[in-house]
């Protein structure tokens, strides 16, 4: 225990140059027939197979792998990995092949077991952070924390994979074979510590399942991603999946009991016997946000921790901030690191691109901010944070996404009607939805909002009605750089258009 007082554009995978090539038995699988085989890759794209691969023929939302075997098996696949129903549906493709066969009744879970092993090596430390606010932030704020402290660390989610090793990614959590890939050339790079965000569809599809965790952070859980999980009780079942089954028993858990639903997975992390440090304003929390004082630019908090009280000033904008800085510094602790170590580097600590990241001033002196928020939780919880930091009106730009929860949509309006002075509604990213379908979904929560379909006339609009002591927040997209429309997706990003704005507006443009 730890002392507290001291599928994303790589989807095939193969193998580093240096992996040898494995046996079934090696990567702990068995095969139908105890059939041996030797393993020259790994891939869960049909495209990619290459000879002697092992194709992992996975159940979908639409399809099922197993609809694709007879491609791999054609590119010459050594082994197939699949479930029963898998099986059954390529049976006759099966029936004439060479390849091992390998049947899993949970065959993502397999997958990552096996992925894990092939590549062989990931940082020395992992931590995962889950929620469905914050996760990014937090993720950023435990990666600069260690920075701080000397080590080399990266973190690895929605933005990407950042700090001493980068790469791009499409998913927040990768499918396992991407994702120990990755983390396999993060520690051959030097990293030591690695932060990452655990979404609830990377859970429910155990893609984190063979990573080594040694703790793991909440923050808070609210309506979302409800178009692919059947209920709000099997979402949080999916992000509870972390503590209640990746996540070690000798782990460490990290959560804010604030947050909605802190106090419930608690419960479920004592119920598996893991380490746990509440934080929170909340007066049993062990890491307790005590004051707070909110500055235009910053906030003052004092922290009190392990009878200690410690004060330090933020450069980071909203209350709801200072929640995912007690979760990363409580995460640094659970692995090592003492609380002597920790404060000292929280006021070094620097916002997440696309999260209320200031991104244009008016000459006036109006301040315009870029978000994320794209959940009625979020837009209000954006707003309501904004809100001590504002001498006059905060105006509010949102949107909502297309082929996504439609149940949220109205809520988003009522969200932002509720905590905003003024309301633009406009196109997020509409995707394969009519656009206008969409904002009047969200305009039955605030039917006296200004509808703007076009997203840079919105901002431009909005940024014009902004007086001497004023604030915008541009909700949705955050560190986007692009606008999905149909099948294309078109430039766009948020805080380049709110400085051009601005810049537009106050005459700076030549």
């Amino acid at each position: 225990m730890v002392s507290r007082n001291g599928s994303d554009g790589h989807k095939g995978s193969g193998r580093p140059e240096f992996q040898p090539v494995r046996t079934l038995s090696e990567l702990g699988l068995t095969a139908r027939g105890g059939r041996e085989a030797e393993i020259t890759g790994l891939a869960v794209d049909s495209r990619e197979v290459r000879a002697g691969y092992l194709f992992a023929a996975l159940p979908g939302t639409k399809v099922h792998g197993a609809d694709f075997i007879q491609y791999a098996l054609q590119m010459g696949a050594g082994a197939i990995l699949t479930d029963p129903a898998g099986a059954r549906l390529a049976a006759e493709a099966l029936k004439g092949s060479d390849a091992a066969v390998i049947i899993a009744e949970d065959p993502r879970q397999v997958l990552a077991a096996t992925a894990a092993l092939w590549f062989g090596g990931q940082p020395r430390v992992m931590c995962a952070v889950t929620g469905t606010n914050g996760k990014t932030s937090v993720a950023t704020f435990l990666r600069q924390i260690w920075q701080g402290l000397g080590y080399r660390a990266c973190n690895l989610g929605t933005t990407g994979v950042e700090g001493d090793y980068t790469h791009p990614l499409s998913h927040t959590t990768p499918e396992p074979i991407t994702l120990h890939r990755l983390l396999a050339e993060a520690a051959s790079e030097g990293v030591t510590h690695c932060a990452m965000e655990a979404s609830s569809h990377g859970l429910a599809q155990r893609r984190l399942d063979g990573v080594m965790l040694q703790a793991a952070g909440f923050t808070n859980l609210t309506q979302d991603h409800l178009d692919y999980h059947a209920s709000f009780k099997e979402y949080f079942e999916a992000k509870a999946g972390l503590f209640t089954r990746v996540l070690p028993p000798e782990g460490h858990a990290v959560i804010n009991i604030d947050g909605a639903r802190g106090a419930d997975m608690v419960a479920e992390a004592e119920a598996r016997g893991l380490d746990v440090l509440t934080v929170g304003m909340n007066p049993d929390a062990e890491m307790r946000l005590v004051a707070r004082r909110f500055e235009p630019e910053g906030q003052v908090l004092r922290i009190a921790f392990a009878d200690t009280e410690h004060q330090i000033r933020l450069n980071l904008i909203g209350g709801f901030q200072a929640e995912n800085v007690l979760v990363a510094a409580g995460l640094a602790m659970m692995c090592g690191a003492s609380p002597q170590e920790v404060f000292p580097v929280l006021p070094r600590l620097v916002g997440v691109r696309g999260r209320m990241q200031l991104a244009a001033t008016r000459a006036n002196g109006a301040s315009v901010f870029v978000d994320y928020a794209h959940t009625p939780d979020a837009v209000s919880t954006a707003l309501k944070a904004l809100r001590p930091h504002v001498m006059g009106r905060i105006v509010a730009i949102i949107g909502a996404g297309g082929d996504r929860d439609r149940t949220k949509r109205p809520l988003m309006g009522q969200a932002a009607a509720e905590n905003a002075d003024a309301v633009f509604v406009t196109d997020d990213n509409p995707r394969s939805e009519d656009p206008g379908a969409i904002r009047q979904a969200v305009l039955l929560g605030c039917p006296e909002a200004f509808e703007v379909p076009d997203r840079a006339e919105a901002i431009l609009r909005a940024v014009d009605t902004l007086g001497p002591g004023d604030a915008l927040l541009i909700a949705g997209k955050g560190h986007e750089t692009g606008q999905i429309v149909g099948d294309t997706i078109y430039p766009f990003d948020d805080v380049e258009q709110a400085s051009v704005a601005v810049a537009a507006l106050d005459g700076r443009l030549a």
